[in-house]
């Protein structure tokens, strides 16, 4: 037997490319699909031997003559030889001269009732496509090259075959390396970018080809911004051209797919820029009073939800956050310029944000039967639960300001679940602060009551509503918060007992009754210190000086230098005490009396100043 060179050893001998042997050709390629030495042997003898141009010959007779037959056969082995993935057949598939014969095999799938038109829609595609500012002849080729193979592998290739499915890394790799090319050599293009938002922002651009070239422009922001050693010089180029202003308008356009990109494209800035959009939105704030400003077009498009089943507000909510969010800004910005910004957003922009709560929620309550309102108003407090968390000092504010929670615990009665759940949240995450002005608001704005009637009318019900409640109540027990576990047990003891395995309440009960049994050992120490109040309670902090205030006011009561009301002012501040009045009847002789009272406890009070002041609580005779 003749020994075979080392050349003809490393080929397949190949059926004759005719017509008759298509099915012949069709076997032997579908038999080395799960052997890499085999693959590798066909790729190199399908390119020796020229095999690709033959059968593509074959193609245009078997369209011509309308071979069904053959054509089936054809798309089997020319996705067969795709599914080789080997670079060196690529060279010849994607060429000039066999890319539309390749894509036109393609379309007679056996699997479909009725060929493909990807070669009709490929010329459309390519005709949208002259709207991008490529002048190189030569780019403009390997653009269009590109263009072409990746549609096959999305579009044509999308649903490969099980043993496939991880078959095409070479074919990735080449576009990839494709687009890095062409992307590259539009970095040296100067004046690439003026043209492009020169087309974008010019009316008389088809819609059509302004999605191309917008889909096109998304890309090559995502690949500039990839590369660090390219980042900065691209973000300051987006910056002297007025980008933002460009991207807000393209925020706003009718066309979806046009608003999808923009958003995709702010979503890459404020990853790596965020900076940069922090001024800009400064800026506008000084310059416009009008509502056409970014941050104001971003919470409108989380709010009017205009593409409730794309699920873009999603990406919207998580781009506010990153924007309002004070530790990512203290990366890159001061304290002052963060709080800066802050003040911005809660002069100009909160209004915005909670507009659509403060409409649904007045004190007249009506069902919310609109789901798509619903889950608006759950966006809604998502984000101000955020804002709750991040921004103490102004979310604080304006919470007081507007009476905010009481407004969000109406949704309590809403029927749709996940917004009462989403309402319990939100005041969850304020008690989960500890804040003592947060918690003297709740009290004397009675603002449990709602969510106890909430736990009753949901009953013994197991669900996510019970459950979150009762977490709620185990929070306030497990961190001692007095205050509240007072106004709890004091004002919805009874209410509360009606509730099966509701065992929290019992522990906050317990909690009470030894609290109280503490204060009235102080009580019986110090004496009684104010008989004529309705109540009072004292922070833990309470110190010294607060005392000898309330001792002065007490001091200039009795003795005819004050007027005869009670101390409202300490009430402004929460970190002494909060005071509620007594009714006009009872002021005159109880607070008298009690200022009466008072002088004998200062004295008391100087003689013990080493011993500890405790909380009170002074209880209505």
């Amino acid at each position: 037997m003749p020994k075979r060179t080392g050349r003809v050893s490393h080929l397949m001998a190949l059926p004759p490319c005719e017509l008759h042997r298509l099915g012949e050709i069709a076997e032997l390629v579908a038999s080395v699909c799960l052997s890499r030495i085999c693959r590798k042997k066909l790729a190199l003898t399908l390119k020796k031997k020229g095999y690709i141009p033959k059968l593509l010959q074959l193609f245009q007779e078997c369209e011509s003559a309308k071979n069904t037959e053959g054509l089936h056969l054809l798309f089997d082995i020319v996705r067969g030889i795709l599914y080789l993935d080997k670079a060196i057949l690529f060279e010849v598939l994607f060429s000039d001269e066999c890319i539309l014969g390749v894509v036109g095999c393609l379309e007679y799938d056996p699997c479909l009732a009725q060929p493909g038109w990807h070669r009709d829609f490929l010329a459309k595609t390519e005709k949208l496509q002259e709207v991008i500012p490529i002048r190189d002849p030569e780019l403009r080729q390997k653009f269009l090259q590109t263009s072409r193979v990746e549609y096959i592998h999305t579009i044509i290739m999308r649903n490969p075959p099980y043993l496939k499915v991880r078959c095409l890394s070479t074919l990735n790799s080449f576009i990839g390396s494709s687009k890095n090319e062409i992307f590259h050599a539009l970095q040296q293009d100067e004046e690439f970018l003026p043209e492009v938002f020169a087309k974008l922002t010019n009316g008389a651009t088809a819609g059509e080809q302004q999605y191309e070239l917008m889909k096109f422009f998304k890309e090559f922001c995502a690949f500039s911004i990839a590369l660090p050693e390219k980042r900065d010089e691209f973000l300051q180029t987006l910056s002297k051209l007025r980008f933002l202003p460009i991207l807000k308008m393209l925020m706003g356009m009718d066309d979806l797919r046009i608003r999808s990109d923009a958003t995709d494209i702010l979503s890459y800035l404020v990853d790596f820029n965020t900076a940069t959009i922090h001024k800009f939105v400064i800026q506008e704030a000084q310059q416009s009073e009008n509502d056409t400003q970014l941050i104001t077009e971003i919470i409108k498009r989380i709010i009017c939800r205009p593409d409730p089943e794309f699920g873009g507000d999603i990406q919207l909510m998580d781009i506010l956050c990153a924007l309002i969010d004070p530790k990512e800004m203290l990366a890159t910005a001061s304290h002052l310029e963060v709080f800066e910004f802050l003040d911005v957003f809660y002069d100009r922009y909160i209004h915005v944000l909670t507009a659509p709560l403060l409409a649904d929620t007045s004190e007249e309550w009506y069902e919310i039967d609109n789901y798509q309102t619903a889950e608006t108003l759950a966006s809604v407090l998502e984000l101000l639960s955020f804002c709750v968390e991040q921004h103490k000092y102004h979310m604080k504010n304006f919470v007081m300001k507007k009476d905010l929670l009481r407004r969000i615990l109406v949704l309590l009665k809403s029927k749709h679940k996940f917004l009462a759940l989403s309402a319990l949240r939100f005041m969850r995450r304020i008690i989960g602060l500890k804040d003592e002005l947060y918690n003297c608001y709740i009290t004397v704005g009675n603002l449990f009551e709602p969510v106890v009637n909430a736990v009753l009318d949901n009953g013994n019900k197991c669900n996510l509503f019970k459950s979150a409640s009762m977490e709620l109540f185990e929070f306030i027990q497990k961190e001692d918060i007095q205050i509240l576990i007072t106004h709890i047990v004091e004002n919805f003891s009874d209410a509360l007992q009606s509730v099966k395995h509701f065992h929290t309440f019992q522990a906050l009960k317990t909690k009470y009754e030894h609290k109280k049994e503490q204060q009235n050992k102080q009580l019986n120490r110090y004496g009684p210190v104010s008989q004529g109040w309705s109540w009072i309670v004292f922070s833990k902090a309470i110190n010294s000086k607060a005392l000898e205030a309330i001792y002065d006011l007490a001091e200039s009561e009795t003795s005819g230098k004050a007027s005869i009301t009670c101390p409202t002012s300490l009430a402004a501040s929460p970190s002494h005490c909060l005071v509620r009045q007594l009714s006009k009847k009872q002021q005159s002789h109880r607070w008298l009396k009690m200022c009466s009272s008072m002088k004998v406890k200062r004295r008391q009070h100087q003689h013990h100043q080493q011993a500890p002041v405790a909380p009170i609580q002074c209880a209505q005779p």
